[in-house]
């Protein structure tokens, strides 16, 4: 399980690029490796992989291997075969390890509170070292690893975490820690001046006042009312500005050539021309920059610009064709299906903890699902580990585990 939280600080909290010098020991290969190491070395019963087969393990599954057929026409085959080789296919062994080594709902709570502890320590750096300023640098821009929209859903995901850690806390410092991390993922959000992720915090809002049932109403008024006080607080004019141009009709993302409607319209072209095995995993960009109307300006000696999807639902369509987005979406809602079980069985099981962390990492996924809709993070370390709990959960919501990580 340390090793499990050493991963999840680096491979979702990017704290090696925050400090480069933990960066010298090549923490995610270590830290990944060892979790791997140890638990095909662990024979305990509880921490065997049949006890996370379930649907979405087999969506899972099934993403995989169509990803690994769609690098056979892929438009550039180094790059799918070093996102599937190099990247996913770690990915998809640490959310397997994730999911089947925990013991119990306190296991559970521990690599929650480690994602928590990752993106605010993500946010608290961020905020020490960089400075907003006039002009086009009213907010944020590239970060470390994230850009200033990916963090923003980063740190909306790990909102609800903090909620549940300010409410369930076991003791004050850890109350204190929620609080705290509320704040600071809050104001880091305001930083950002991403309208994906204004969404995302609507969603999230809107989730925790009506389907976040495991807690009082009051503590779910009150964390509402400390996120809107800090974004009234802080918020410029400049930033409504920026969220008030979301239903614009002259917003460039409307009508510009790179705007991500004029993207997303590309993208569905891309999925339709090729509709079995699409353009090739993390091929996007090439797609724009070689099979897009615009690829002929090279011709004539000018630019194309190979631009991201920016709509995790395009991009897995257009690099994976129909049955890869299938796989996607049927995947995202057998996670909210488990989910949404577990709830009932740990309820009925008489567990506290269990119902409003289930809850909690409902609510994360739910800002996910939705800040995904504006980012290309089909394949991100953020959405597997979220799933990897969700399963963690089923798991022990199915099968009640004996030992040191039971509740």
């Amino acid at each position: 399980m340390i090793c499990i939280a050493g991963y999840v600080l680096v491979a979702v909290g990017r704290v090696h690029q925050l400090f480069p010098i933990i960066g010298v020991i090549r923490p995610a290969a270590l830290m990944g490796g060892l979790a791997i190491l140890l638990f095909f070395s662990d024979r305990r019963q509880i921490r065997r992989l049949h006890h996370v087969i379930g649907p979405t393990t087999w969506f899972v599954v099934a993403l995989l291997v169509w990803m690994t057929l769609s690098m056979t026409g892929a438009i550039v085959l180094s790059t799918s075969f070093d996102l599937v080789v190099g990247n996913f296919s770690k990915t998809f062994l640490m959310f397997l390890v994730i999911a089947a080594s925990v013991r119990g709902i306190r296991d559970i709570e521990r690599v929650a509170i480690t994602y928590l502890v990752a993106a605010t320590t993500y946010a608290l750096v961020v905020l020490a070292r960089f400075d907003l300023g006039e002009g086009e640098e009213w907010r944020l821009g590239d970060l470390y690893y994230y850009d200033a929209n990916d963090f923003a859903t980063f740190a909306v995901t790990a909102m609800p975490l903090a909620l549940f850690v300010l409410h369930q806390g076991r003791a004050g410092y850890q109350r204190l820690l929620g609080a705290v991390a509320l704040g600071v993922l809050t104001l880091a959000f305001v930083w950002t001046g991403s309208r994906g992720g204004f969404i995302a915090l609507l969603a999230v809002v809107a989730f925790i006042n009506s389907r976040y049932r495991a807690i009082p109403l009051r503590w779910r008024v009150g964390a509402t009312a400390l996120v809107a006080v800090v974004v009234l607080a802080t918020a410029s004019e400049r930033y409504w500005t920026q969220m008030g141009s979301i239903m614009s009709e002259s917003d460039y993302n409307r009508s510009d050539e790179a705007g991500r409607m004029q993207i997303w319209k590309r993208g569905v072209g891309y999925m339709l021309r090729f509709p079995v095995f699409g353009v090739g995993p993390d091929n996007f960009g090439a797609a724009e920059g070689r099979l897009s109307i615009f690829a002929e300006r090279e011709q004539f000696g000018r630019g194309v610009r190979w631009n991201a999807a920016h709509n995790s639902y395009v991009q897995v369509g257009a690099e994976l064709g129909v049955p890869g987005l299938v796989m996607f979406v049927c995947m995202l809602v057998s996670v909210f299906v488990a989910l949404r079980r577990s709830a009932w069985q740990l309820a009925a099981g008489g567990s506290r903890t269990g119902p409003e962390l289930t809850q909690a990492i409902t609510a994360s996924l739910t800002a996910f699902v939705v800040g995904a809709f504006f980012l290309s993070l089909a394949y991100s370390e953020i959405l597997f580990t979220l799933m990897a709990l969700a399963v963690a959960l089923h798991k022990v919501a199915n099968r009640p585990p004996i030992g040191a990580g039971a509740p």
